[in-house]
């Protein structure tokens, strides 16, 4: 893999992802982006939980079967595992050619007094 100043000239079938970035990075961008879309059962999950103290184990299993049934359903799809690896390829690089993370480029804007 080349290092190149712009975007534009890293293609992202020539970025070589490492072991740990195929087997534990994408796959928790996985479950970050399937929580998200399952939103609506997580919050009934989450929901029962906080009513059911500790019996929760026991009351909210329906809950926590469609919360697991929505997020095997995007884990185990080929398709959304391709997704989330371009994305993570396309952090990569804009990493690569910022230095800067994700996480850490939140622009700021000036204030006005």
């Amino acid at each position: 893999m080349r290092i190149s100043t712009t975007m534009e000239e890293i293609k992202t079938d020539e970025i070589h992802l490492r072991h740990v970035e195929t087997d534990v990075l994408i796959p928790k961008m996985m479950r970050e982006k399937a929580k998200e879309i399952c939103v609506e059962k997580v919050e009934a999950f989450n929901h029962c939980c906080k009513d059911s103290g500790f019996l929760m184990v026991l009351k909210c299993r329906e809950q926590n079967a469609a919360l697991k049934e929505c997020l095997t359903i995007h884990y185990k799809d080929p398709a959304f595992y391709e997704l989330c690896k371009q994305e993570y390829i396309k952090e990569k690089i804009e990493f690569l050619t910022t230095g800067v993370a994700t996480k850490n480029r939140k622009q700021k804007l000036p204030t006005s007094m």
